[in-house]
């Protein structure tokens, strides 16, 4: 049995409240999925009109369960910046692929989940959600301009295999120009979504900012 990382689990909590989606796994530990009903409604929020709050940011200020309330903050090129108030403040940042391939391929809508919660101590906590269900313990990956990291799976969610590099990863993100993330689902579908990094710079240092 996989042990997920300790401080991937409550951020993922707040990113399904603030995407509006619904939360629940084995042993009552709380994990991201989306319903049918769900995915079509963020389908059709996918190209919001310039300067204007999309679904996601609209359902992101509905309480996060926990007392505290998601808030957007801004938009930086592909990422989108909210806080989370409440006992452990949470300022997070997170992107949609630009491509996925092969197109032909139904699947849910992915997500990269940047986050800094300094009540934890927790900083750069990298999670990905990968919009289908992947083996349990597989070792999905990441390419940031050739420079590889290994992830690791539990359900549609995944993180990086060693924590210790979500600095590095961050830094690499920075300075990089797309993140190319690739698994492979329960039944053996390969996949593989890329995400721009524009903004990526800017939408890190506000999450700082706001959770100084």
């Amino acid at each position: 049995m996989i042990r997920l990382p300790q401080r991937a689990v409550p951020a993922l909590v707040a990113l399904s409240f603030a995407l509006g989606l619904s939360a629940s796994a084995p042993g009552g530990m709380s994990l991201c999925a989306l319903s049918s009903a769900q995915a079509k409604e963020k389908a059709d929020a996918k190209h919001p009109a310039k300067g204007k709050a999309d679904k996601g940011e609209e359902k992101s200020k509905k309480s996060d369960g926990k007392g505290g309330k998601s808030t957007p903050v801004g938009r930086f090129g592909e990422w989108d910046v909210f806080t989370t108030a409440g006992k452990s403040k949470t300022c997070y940042t997170l992107a949609r692929p630009k491509e996925r391939a092969p197109a032909s391929l139904k699947r849910d809508d992915a997500y990269v989940f940047i986050s800094n919660r300094p009540a934890e101590n927790v900083t750069n906590e990298v999670s990905v959600i990968m919009g289908f269900a992947m083996k349990d313990g597989s070792e999905p990956s990441a390419d940031i301009g050739g420079t590889a990291f290994q992830l690791v799976a539990k359900g549609s969610n995944a993180w990086l295999k060693n924590p210790a590099e979500e600095g590095k990863f961050v830094e690499a993100l920075k300075r990089g120009s797309k993140l190319v993330v690739k698994a492979s689902s329960t039944k053996g579908h390969a996949s593989t979504d890329t995400y721009s990094l524009a903004g990526i710079s800017d939408a890190l240092a506000r999450i700082r900012k706001e959770c100084q």
